[in-house]
């Protein structure tokens, strides 16, 4: 309903500059108003009841680990303090600080940061199968939202090694809703003789239902 407003891929930006090619590339499919910062950082714009606010990568993130700390909180019926966070295993240092960060601004202890194909791994209960079967390697896979990590992990007596790790941290979901986005613009545009990529609500809407396109087809 309000495109301008409803902020995502915060993690995109996370611990990036401004003048980032993957950054400048974001920007142009951002339905919300991004600029850049002092010290070359993203900042998010937006306005609320008339005020205009704006807000770094990990202040978001901290926003959703807050909303998560308090689900958590919820189901246990006691407080949380401390927390494991995940990052893309390709992530790099300023990346992962600012990931930290964003748990110091949530109130979070962050005990660990842990990669996302070890966190897929232990979810998957791959410590519990291999626990008594000597030494196992294992590629992991790891396909989110907006990055790809493939990580070879080594496993012996539910210890976990990373060994070797590659990946891409700007694919994922995302583009693949972006890809089906332009290619349905194209297609409004050839048919239809209007160009609608200029209006933020109606991307908005057409890029929802790409979303709901792709999680039917897989």
């Amino acid at each position: 309903m309000n495109p301008t407003t409803t902020v995502f891929d915060a993690k995109r930006m996370i611990g990036r500059r401004f003048s980032d090619p993957l950054v400048q590339e974001d920007v142009l499919l951002w339905p919300f108003k991004v600029i850049c910062g002092e010290n070359d950082k993203p900042m998010i714009v937006v306005t609320h009841k008339g005020e205009e606010k704006r807000f770094a990568a990990e202040e978001i993130s901290s926003m959703v680990l807050t909303k998560m700390k308090e689900i958590a909180e919820a189901f246990l019926g006691s407080t949380v303090k401390n927390a494991v966070i995940t990052v893309p295993a390709y992530f790099n240092d300023s990346q992962r600080r600012a990931t930290r960060n964003a748990g110091v601004i949530s109130g979070l202890n962050d005990l660990r940061i842990l990669v996302e194909p070890m966190a897929a791994a232990i979810a998957y209960g791959f410590d519990k199968m291999f626990s008594s079967s000597g030494e196992k390697k294992v590629l992991i896979f790891d396909l989110g939202g907006g990055t790809f990590d493939v990580s070879l992990l080594t496993m012996v007596k539910s210890i976990f090694k990373v060994k070797s790790t590659a990946g891409n941290t700007h694919l994922g979901g995302e583009d693949f809703d972006n890809r089906m986005l332009n290619h349905f613009v194209q297609e409004f545009k050839r048919k239809h003789k209007k160009d609608i990529s200029n209006n933020p609500r109606a991307m908005s809407r057409l890029k929802t239902e790409c979303e709901k396109a792709k999680r039917n087809r897989f």
